[in-house]
């Protein structure tokens, strides 16, 4: 018998311009949807201006469920499309 970890995978991207770090995570925290990390937030200066860019990266990493399977194919038959196997135990 195998049990298996899996959750959504879903991003979502958000555009915030700031005067200085700072605020770019406070902006990019005031935007983070529920159950989603900040995974990514590359910042640039804007050319002739004394302003940040940066867009921030979200993945969703909640609704992490469990399933079970005799073997490993039919436990990859069971991850929906969306989806992705974090990990597997044999029992």
């Amino acid at each position: 018998m195998l049990i298996g970890l899996m959750r959504p995978v879903e991003s979502r991207s958000v555009a915030v311009e700031a005067a200085d770090l700072a605020d770019v995570q406070v902006q990019l925290a005031a935007q983070r949807p529920e159950g989603f990390d900040l995974v990514s937030s590359p910042v640039e200066m804007i050319k002739g201006a004394a302003i940040l860019k940066a867009v921030g990266t979200f993945a969703r990493r909640d609704q992490v469920t469990e399933i079970e399977a005799e073997d490993m194919d039919a436990l990859r038959a069971k991850v929906p499309e969306g989806w992705q196997l974090l990990n597997v135990l044999k029992v």
